[in-house]
């Protein structure tokens, strides 16, 4: 467990918990919690995914403001209004975010394949990762430290979704680093807190951005949770797509 750093706002990341591989250490990933809550509960239920060679890194995020709640403060990656198509994301606290995650891995071996999940923020926080690791670099302008190698999105949205692809097509070297990266995004038809046209909306712009390993699973009567199924499927997902022995 560490303790956090602070960022140029003066919100400091709460706590991060660390899950180490109960086998062979393939690789390594960050997952983000949604709001409110904290990288404790994210490692109880990395902890009870069968993925043996998966060393798993739980940050929590700084305690704000969050507008959407009429200014009350709790755990958030970055402050949120109302998500809409055109909604004015926190940039800033986006790329502070980022950034952040980015450290986390930075120390990784060489040979140890990295990635970033997360739920509801926490997936908006790994999808928008992810535009960064293909543009290669943050909105700042800074560059962007990661090879990233999986992304996973459950009940998430992509903040500047509507912008992606025109910056994507904008270069060879982004639209190449975006049709290496395979992304599985996951949302309930049902959720009644971040709507599933967000996430298919996100999962769409994506794959229209050149992110052709993009992946989209609706779930049927889920809500804004997880449940065993999903998980099951984000599990063989990140085994296939990581090339994970198991328990072997």
């Amino acid at each position: 467990m560490g303790s956090g750093s602070r960022n140029a706002r003066g919100y400091e990341f709460g706590r991060t918990y660390v899950v180490r591989p109960k086998g062979k250490h393939q690789a390594t990933l960050v997952w983000l919690h949604g709001l409110g809550d904290n990288g404790s509960s994210s490692s109880q239920l990395m902890e009870s995914l069968h993925l043996p060679n998966i060393k798993w890194i739980c940050p929590t995020a700084p305690t704000r403001p969050v507008s959407s709640l009429g200014g009350f403060t709790c755990t958030a990656w970055f402050d949120v209004g109302e998500i809409s198509e055109d909604g004015h994301d926190d940039m800033e606290g986006l790329d502070e975010s980022a950034s952040h995650i980015a450290n986390l891995l930075c120390s990784e071996p060489a040979d140890i394949k990295v990635g970033i999940g997360g739920f509801s923020m926490g997936a908006a926080i790994s999808l928008y990762s992810a535009t960064c690791y293909a543009l290669g670099r943050y909105g700042t302008g800074h560059s962007y430290p990661i090879n990233l190698r999986a992304v996973v999105g459950l009940s998430g949205w992509l903040p500047g979704w509507k912008s992606i692809r025109n910056k994507i097509e904008c270069s060879y070297e982004a639209a190449r680093r975006a049709s290496s990266l395979p992304i599985i995004v996951t949302h309930g038809i049902a959720d009644d807190v971040v709507p599933y046209r967000f996430g298919e909306k996100s999962a769409q712009s994506l794959g229209m951005a050149g992110f052709r390993q993009t992946v989209f699973k609706p779930y049927q009567g889920l809500g804004h949770y997880t449940v065993p199924k999903e998980m099951d499927e984000v599990v063989h997902w990140l085994t296939t797509r990581l090339g994970l022995e198991g328990s072997r």
